[in-house]
C-alpha cells in the first residue's frame, strides 16, 4: 500500500479507500498506482469523493495516473462523476489468478473468475 484514506461525514468515518502499486506487472511503471479497494457505509457520493481524493494525492506525490477495476453489473457512477474514464474492456479470466505464473498455487476453481471488467483511470 502506497496511502489510504477516508471521507468523514458528521463527525463518524463514512467511507475508506486502499492505493498501492497496480497489481498487473505493465502497469507497475513507477508512474502509476492502483486504487485497490473502497468501502463506504452508504453515505451518498462518499465513494466519488474517495476516488476524487485519491487522485489528488496521488498527483500531489508525483504519479502521473491512477488506475482501478469495475466487474460487469457495476455501473462505474462514482468513477465518472470523479472524472474517470474507462480506458479498456477486459475479458472474463478462469479466475482472479488465472493469468500469473507466480500465483498458479493459489488458483480456485469457485473463485471470483468468469466476470467481465472495466479498466478505469483517472490522469
Amino acid at each position: 500500500m502506497k496511502f489510504c484514506l477516508g471521507v468523514d461525514a458528521d463527525g463518524q468515518l463514512a467511507g475508506v479507500a486502499t492505493v498501492g502499486r497496480p497489481v498487473a506487472r505493465h502497469y507497475d511503471d513507477g508512474y502509476t498506482l492502483e486504487i485497490n479497494r473502497t468501502c463506504t457505509d452508504g453515505t451518498p457520493h462518499v465513494n466519488s469523493m474517495l476516488y476524487g481524493a485519491a487522485w489528488r494525492a496521488a498527483k500531489a506525490m508525483g504519479y502521473r495516473r491512477l488506475i482501478t477495476y469495475t466487474q460487469a453489473g457495476e455501473s462505474g457512477a462514482s468513477l465518472r462523476a470523479a472524472g474517470y474514464r474507462v480506458v479498456a474492456e477486459l475479458e472474463p479470466r478462469a479466475n482472479w489468478a488465472g493469468s500469473s505464473v507466480t500465483l498458479r498455487h493459489l488458483r480456485d476453481p469457485d473463485g471470483p473468475g468468469g466476470v467481465q471488467r472495466s479498466l478505469w483511470e483517472a490522469s
